[in-house]
């Protein structure tokens, strides 16, 4: 249109200012092609869609069509989720293809955001935007560090990894006795045979695995945002997962919220899988219900070592705990409480906190008086930091 108006006012006025003015139109039309493609395709993809909170994952994006635009591909996070900087593909190359990443910053099923894609020509006079969506995900929990395990004093007569009282097949010393008809030669103890002048063999402790079943109190969600309490039940439960079911243990779980589910204890990666993925299912609603004060016989095998990751705040989950003691079962409390009632500072206000604060000490004592030992943590540290006087020695099972 420009070129046109410059070239009728240059004839009719008889001045060849106005034909320059309309040159440079006139040189963008000549450069136009008619056949330019109006589509393009966008495949966009990751390695996989199973992600782990705070662990960086690759997205590789490829394009067909439009070649002979510029192509600037930048990811558009959603909530909780941190992306990298914008890529941009120039005009004319072969390979139409780039990789962005992207951070998830908590645990859940969502979509982490948008792709958007901007094309301009070489002379920034055209512009075009795509958009897709991300595909939908599964972030789990990051499960906190943990090196050492707590060992009940007896465990079940399953081969594991775990030294038990008794002798048999196993790696780790036990001590040294005579020789019987029958026995191993090559297990005899020559500087003791030699000292006494009598053959003697060298026993070892058999080794077993044990039952161990995690309790996810996943009724209150209080705290500061990406440390709540139920941030800190999800990845501590994680944590002990993971670590149990690489020393070969039997795990299971039991998920306490608005309702009550649970995975009985088992071995192996599947395995693994199944747990955390239980553990960030959309439970059925917050609201209290009756009935959980008592946990199922099929989620606890006799003899388990149970540990509790909760914030000890929804009473049914103290009645659960007492009625688990009164059965006979080791339960170990991981409080995982690090938030306080707001108050303005008014004298009613410290009065009302210094109150919950004594209640809350009365049910942690209440529970250790039972024989349920109660330890804190902060959701920072290790988890080796609490449970270091229960993991140096084999816990003594409830009789």
């Amino acid at each position: 249109m420009l070129a046109l108006t410059g070239i009728i006012l240059a004839v009719i006025t008889g001045r060849p200012e106005f034909a320059g003015l309309a040159a440079p139109a006139l040189v963008l039309l000549g450069t136009w092609r008619s056949d330019r493609s109006g589509q393009v395709s966008v495949a966009a993809g990751m390695a996989s869609t199973s992600l782990v909170e705070g662990a960086k994952t690759n997205l590789r994006v490829e394009l067909d069509g439009q070649q002979d635009y510029l192509a600037r591909l930048l990811i558009e996070p959603a909530d909780a989720v941190i992306s990298g900087d914008a890529v941009t593909l120039p005009a004319g190359q072969q390979d139409r293809s780039a990789v962005l990443w992207l951070l998830p910053g908590r645990w859940g099923r969502y979509f982490p955001g948008i792709l958007a894609i901007t094309f301009t020509d070489r002379y920034h006079l055209f512009e075009g935007r795509a958009i897709a969506q991300l595909p939908y995900v599964t972030c789990l929990p990051e499960p906190a560090p943990l090196a050492q395990t707590v060992v009940l004093s007896r465990v079940p007569s399953r081969l594991g990894e775990h030294p038990a009282r008794t002798t048999g097949d196993g790696g780790e010393f036990a001590g040294v006795r005579e020789f019987v008809p029958g026995d191993r030669q090559r297990r005899i103890n020559w500087p003791a045979t030699t000292r006494r002048g009598t053959l003697h063999l060298t026993t070892f402790a058999a080794e077993r695995t044990q039952n161990v079943v995690v309790i996810a109190d996943e009724t209150t969600d209080v705290g500061a945002p990406g440390a709540t309490s139920l941030d800190l039940v999800l990845r501590g439960a994680a944590g002990v997962v993971t670590r149990y079911l690489a020393k070969r243990d039997r795990v299971g779980l039991i998920i306490y919220a608005g309702r009550l589910s649970w995975v009985g204890p088992g071995q192996g990666q599947r395995h693994y899988h199944r747990l955390l993925a239980e553990m960030i299912s959309a439970p059925g609603g917050w609201e209290r219900k009756s009935g959980f004060a008592r946990l199922p016989r099929a989620a606890l095998p006799p003899g388990a070592l149970i540990l509790v990751f909760s914030p000890l705040l929804d009473p049914q989950i103290i009645e659960a705990l007492r009625d688990l003691r009164e059965r006979g079962f080791s339960v170990l409390v991981i409080d995982v409480l690090n938030a306080e009632p707001a108050h303005d500072g008014s004298r009613m206000s410290r009065l009302t906190t210094r109150t919950w604060r004594l209640e809350q000490q009365a049910v942690r004592f209440s529970l250790t008086q039972i024989g349920v030992p109660v330890v804190h943590w902060d959701g920072i540290s290790s988890l080796d930091v609490p449970l270091a006087p229960y993991t140096r020695r084999p816990l003594v099972a409830s009789r």
